[in-house]
């Protein structure tokens, strides 16, 4: 069994004249928003052991406060910036083996449609949501759409 965490970028700033979309940092509720999901995430008891983000400032910021939470190292890949479900899919499937528990920070629509593609289920995906996904599998290589099921949706109404 491997628990995949699909995770959307917190809340971006957009009134930067001249800035690319790649570079757009997070807004004020941006930076609220994603050390508080980290953080439930810890109380919650996720057991996360990889990090893997988009290369976009406002996903690397997001991941890094994952990574600063659990004491991680977060990982880059140019791939999951403006991602297809698919792609999201195949970068989760090339994980390393002996992570059991993985978390993948890109953009919507691509996490809302790899949540669904992976899990069979439709959830809104607001920025700094969280989607738990159980997968029944011994290898990453094994993860197909259909082999998930949707454990808990995290967003940041839900931290009270």
């Amino acid at each position: 069994m491997k628990t995949l965490l699909l995770a959307r970028h917190a809340k971006s700033e957009w009134g930067i004249h001249g800035l690319s979309d790649h570079d757009r940092p997070l807004n004020g509720r941006g930076r609220r928003d994603a050390p508080a999901m980290a953080s439930q995430l810890v109380e919650d008891g996720i057991g996360l052991q990889r990090i893997v983000s988009s290369t976009a400032t406002r996903a690397r910021t997001t991941a890094d406060e994952y990574a600063s939470a659990f004491r991680l190292e977060m990982i880059e890949e140019p791939a999951l910036y403006a991602a297809s479900a698919r792609t999201i899919l195949e970068v989760a499937s090339a994980l390393p083996d002996d992570v059991e528990v993985a978390m993948l920070v890109g953009h919507n629509p691509g996490m809302t449609d790899a949540t669904a593609e992976l899990t069979g289920s439709f959830a809104e995906f607001p920025t700094c949501a969280v989607a738990e996904c159980a997968v029944d599998i011994g290898s990453w290589a094994e993860l197909v759409e259909g082999s998930g099921r949707l454990l808990r949706l995290r967003t940041p109404r839900d931290l009270g």
